[in-house]
C-alpha cells in the first residue's frame, strides 16, 4: 500500500510539473507574440517617418533649397517706406523713409543684417547633418536590430524621433529670413517737426542668384552671347553686372584684361574679344545701398573661335 501511495503521489507531483510546463510554455509564446507585435508597430511607425517626414527626396529638397539660400542676395527692408513729413512751412510731404533714417544707426542695421544671415545659414547646414546623420542612425535601428535589441533601445529611438521632428521644423521656418530687431532709435525727433513717427520694421528678403544659360551662351570669333536666369524666372529685370576676363594661363608677358558692363537684361552680346581665346564671364546683381550679404556668382569660361577655324566653316559652307 505504501509504495502504491508513493506511486500516486509521484504521478500527482508530475503532473502538476508538465500543466505547470505547458502554461509556462503557453506564457512565453503569448509575450512572444506580444513583443513581435509591438516590434512590428513600433518598427513600422520609424519606417513611415524615414519614408514621409525625413524622406531621401524631401531631405535631397531641403538640401538644395539651402544651398540655392547660401548663393542668394540678402537685403535690408524697412517698412513704411514712406511717411508723411511736415516742412519748415508746416506743409506735408511725402518722404522716402531712408531720408530721415539716421546714416551711422542704418550702416548699424546693415552690420546685424549681414551677421544674422551668416548665422543663419551656418545653422542650416547644422541642423541638414544632423538630419541625415539622425536618418542614418534610425536606418540602421530598423535594418539591423532584433526583436530584442529594438525594443530595449526604443527610448532612444523615441527621443531620436522627436528630436529630429524639432529639427526640421526649426529648418524649415528658418528658411525664410525673419525680421531685425531695432535696439536704437533710427529716426529723430527733431527731423519730423511734431509729425507722429509710424511703426519701423526691419527685416530681411532674398533675392535668387543669377545663372549663366550654359545652352544659350556661345563665343564666335570676336564676340560673345551670354544669357542667364534665375530660379524664379523674375518677370521684372533688375540691372546687373556681368564683368569679363582674358585668361592668360599665368603668362607673364602677358596681361589678362577685364571689362565691366552693366545691363538691364537677361542677354548681353559682348563685343572685341580676341580670337582664339578664352574668356572667364562672371554675371552678379548690382550692389545696392540695402544690400546686406553676397557670397557668391555664377561663371562660365567661353573660348572664341580662331580665325583658322572660321576660313574652315566658310569653305565647308561654300
Amino acid at each position: 500500500l505504501p509504495q502504491h501511495l508513493s506511486f500516486g503521489i509521484m504521478a500527482m507531483i508530475l503532473n502538476e510539473f508538465e500543466t505547470s510546463l505547458g502554461s509556462t510554455a503557453h506564457s512565453g509564446e503569448q509575450q512572444d507574440s506580444a513583443s513581435w507585435e509591438r516590434y512590428l508597430e513600433r518598427r513600422s511607425f520609424v519606417l513611415q517617418f524615414l519614408h514621409s517626414d525625413l524622406s531621401l527626396q524631401r531631405l535631397q529638397h531641403l538640401c538644395s533649397k539651402v544651398e540655392l539660400l547660401k548663393k542668394s542676395y540678402f537685403y535690408l527692408e524697412i517698412e513704411p517706406k514712406y511717411m508723411n513729413v511736415r516742412d519748415q512751412n508746416h506743409v506735408m510731404h511725402c518722404t522716402d523713409i531712408l531720408q530721415l533714417i539716421d546714416p551711422c544707426q542704418f550702416q548699424r542695421m546693415k552690420k546685424v543684417g549681414k551677421n544674422q544671415t551668416e548665422i543663419q545659414l551656418s545653422l542650416l547646414t547644422e541642423l541638414l547633418e544632423q538630419l541625415e546623420r539622425g536618418r542614418k542612425e534610425l536606418s540602421f535601428y530598423v535594418e539591423t536590430c532584433d526583436v530584442v535589441t529594438f525594443l530595449s533601445c526604443w527610448d532612444l529611438v523615441t527621443q531620436k524621433l522627436s528630436k529630429l521632428s524639432e529639427y526640421l521644423e526649426t529648418l524649415l521656418s528658418m528658411q525664410v529670413p525673419g525680421k531685425l530687431y531695432v535696439k536704437h532709435r533710427l529716426v529723430s525727433h527733431a527731423d519730423l517737426r511734431g509729425t507722429r513717427l509710424p511703426s519701423i520694421q526691419l527685416s530681411l528678403c532674398t533675392k535668387m542668384p543669377l545663372i549663366f544659360d550654359r545652352k544659350e551662351s556661345f563665343a564666335h570669333k570676336n564676340w560673345a552671347k551670354l544669357k542667364w536666369f534665375t530660379d524664379n524666372q523674375e518677370s521684372h529685370l533688375e540691372q546687373c553686372e556681368l564683368c569679363f576676363t582674358l585668361l592668360t594661363n599665368g603668362s607673364q608677358t602677358e596681361v589678362g584684361y577685364g571689362r565691366v558692363q552693366e545691363v538691364t537684361s537677361n542677354t548681353c552680346i559682348v563685343q572685341g574679344l580676341q580670337p582664339g581665346r578664352s574668356y572667364e564671364f562672371t554675371i552678379r546683381r548690382s550692389d545696392t545701398h540695402m544690400l546686406v550679404f553676397k557670397k557668391w556668382h555664377d561663371s562660365i569660361i567661353l573660348k572664341t573661335k580662331n580665325n583658322a577655324v572660321e576660313d574652315m566653316d566658310g569653305s565647308a559652307c561654300a
